[in-house]
């Protein structure tokens, strides 16, 4: 193994020369304590920023052992040292001077989740840390001096007060594999006492502003209706109560503005482990819960939506259904259809972004419109029969149509923000407006699917003329592949964009290595999702890992190969 020294003369040598002589310094170089690793350079100092990464043993860390032997409060763990390397950074980067992304020190920003990235992992042996950094240069000539500074200076007291534990606060790492430990029992207790969520005592829910996730100042603290309370002994905080969310159908009602949607967001994101502080840290959602919503102009592939949609006028064949420009009833419909499919055991459904025709259909409706010229069968007929014979739990918002108040098993109405049982209250009303029960419910099936994956017209064309199949994540929200987009605009649950790039590997995994045209879409995510559970991401990347991804689940994984326009 090359020697920092080695690192050093190169650097000195090719100091002033053609840009491009970067790339004849990867590899791994010994320094004091620490391995570091070239492990792409950038082709210019404009182009996305160099690959690097750290290796440290771990006992030379001081982070004690017992910390990490769990997997949870790893996951936690290696999310702190990331935070804590990133605000280091913060401090130098770009003090190397130069032309583009020159002096640039960056490893992936963390928002109010606990998500497993590649950017920092630990294990038995080590500590490694997978970032990015921008070679200085001055136009396209190497400026070898502020790179020394970088590598030579900047950096390795980053990683001093960073990630060595006699640098960090001991109560605050304490307190942060604390935390994870707590999370981890609510959600063992949650499957305990059969509940779909737990929203904790003093939890502040309201978030700064519409593009800040973090709490709201003064918000009102969440404080649970006393029929509602549970109590949790939890391993370091002790005793917590909040709110138990029963499985069954949970009806969240009120009027505008109180805070319906805001409790649903909530839940939605209750699947991640959150940040002390965050406010929402005691706040846990069944790990499954898959956020539905209509989705105008989606693309569906041999989807079975006769649960829901049967006897179309023109013949088509709802069992194994296929379209480029979704409605939203039969979007929402797919939706249901595939997040079954991928395990999901609660819905969460805002009637305010659900198609109106799809959810409910009112007596009178029905009565002008006879039950054998709709081929709509609506949600609110088909909920009780998901809970009883499927055991798929839903927590509807609801604020226009009182028919929910029939199926539902649990009421709480948001009034200020501070909820309330109004079970009793709505169950005394149903029986008074039995004529807005939503009726008889059909015979019940639950939806099969056969879809195979196959390659895009677009994409065999460039694959058989041997072109790299190119990913490039646009935002959160999408990402393409070749020349094919995917839009994953209304898959509500996804936390950042190294989500969106791990979709996109994944997606590029699937196509390369399993898209036989024989292997289900059920069948590829079973791959998929055992390689993540036993490797990490990690185990999706060829070659070395590099900084950029974090981890998804299978839901978000099926939602992705859904969205997937193939021939």
């Amino acid at each position: 193994m090359k020697q920092s020294q080695d690192l050093s003369r190169q650097i000195r040598a090719m100091d002033g020369k053609s840009y491009s002589l970067y790339k004849e310094l990867r590899g791994v170089y010994q320094f004091d304590g620490y391995q570091l690793g070239l492990d792409r350079i950038q082709s210019d100092p404009f182009a996305p920023p160099s690959a690097l990464s750290v290796r440290i043993p771990w006992k030379d860390t001081g982070i004690p052992q017992s910390y990490v032997r769990k997997k949870h409060t790893r996951i936690a763990l290696q999310d702190l040292l990331t935070r804590r390397l990133a605000a280091e950074f913060t401090s130098v980067t770009f003090k190397a001077r130069g032309s583009g992304k020159s002096g640039l020190l960056t490893i992936s920003r963390c928002g109010q989740t606990v998500l497993e990235r590649t950017a920092c992992q630990i294990t038995e042996q080590e500590l490694i840390v997978r970032f990015h950094a921008g070679f200085p240069a001055n136009g396209r000539r190497i400026n070898g001096r502020e790179l020394e500074k970088m590598l030579f200076h900047f950096l390795p007291e980053c990683l001093r007060q960073a990630l060595f534990y006699k640098n960090m606060d001991a109560k605050r790492v304490e307190q942060t594999v604390c935390l994870a430990d707590d999370q981890h029992a609510i959600r063992q207790e949650l499957k305990n006492r059969h509940l779909t969520a737990f929203v904790a005592d003093g939890a502040v829910l309201p978030r700064e502003s519409g593009v800040s996730d973090r709490p709201m100042k003064q918000a009102i603290a969440f404080q649970s209706p006393e029929s509602l309370r549970i109590t949790l002994e939890l391993p370091h905080k002790g005793t917590l109560t909040g709110m138990g969310v029963p499985q069954g159908i949970t009806l969240i009602a009120g009027g505008g503005y109180h805070g319906k949607s805001t409790l649903l967001a909530t839940l939605q994101q209750g699947i991640y482990d959150h940040i002390q502080g965050d406010g929402r840290e005691y706040v846990i959602t069944d790990g499954t819960a898959v956020k539905l919503r209509a989705e105008d102009g989606r693309f569906i592939k041999d989807v079975d939506i006769s649960m829901f949609i049967n006897d179309l006028p023109n013949g088509k064949d709802t069992t194994c259904f296929s379209t480029l420009d979704a409605s939203g009833s039969t979007s929402q419909a797919a939706g249901i259809a595939e997040s079954i499919e991928a395990g999901s055991k609660l819905f969460l459904i805002d009637e305010d972004t659900s198609a109106t025709n799809f959810m409910v259909r009112d007596v009178f409706m029905q009565e002008v419109i006879g039950h054998g010229k709709e081929p709509i069968t609506p949600f609110i007929q088909r909920a009780r029969q998901l809970y009883e014979q499927a055991g798929i739990s839903t927590i509807l918002v609801a604020g226009s149509s009182g028919a929910f108040f029939h199926i539902a098993d649990t009421v709480i109405q948001m009034d200020r923000y501070e909820p309330e049982d109004i079970t009793k209250k709505a169950k005394a009303l149903c029986e008074k407006y039995q004529d807005a029960a939503p009726g008889d419910r059909p015979a019940f099936a639950m939806p099969k699917s056969r879809r195979i994956m196959t390659w895009p017209r677009k994409l065999l064309e460039e694959k058989k003329k041997h072109k790299p199949l190119k990913i490039k994540v646009q935002s959160k929200d999408a990402f393409s592949i070749g020349k094919e987009t995917v839009d994953l605009r209304y898959v509500e649950q996804l936390e950042d964009s190294e989500q969106t790039a791990s979709l996109g590997k994944i997606l590029l995994s699937c196509l390369e290595e399993w898209t036989d045209g024989q292997s289900t879409v059920s069948e590829i995510v079973d791959r998929v999702d055992k390689i993540i559970q036993e490797k990490g991401m990690e185990g999706l990347c060829s070659g070395s890992p590099v900084c950029g991804y974090s981890m998804v689940r299978r839901q978000e994984i099926f939602a992705c190969l859904n969205r997937f326009r193939r021939s």
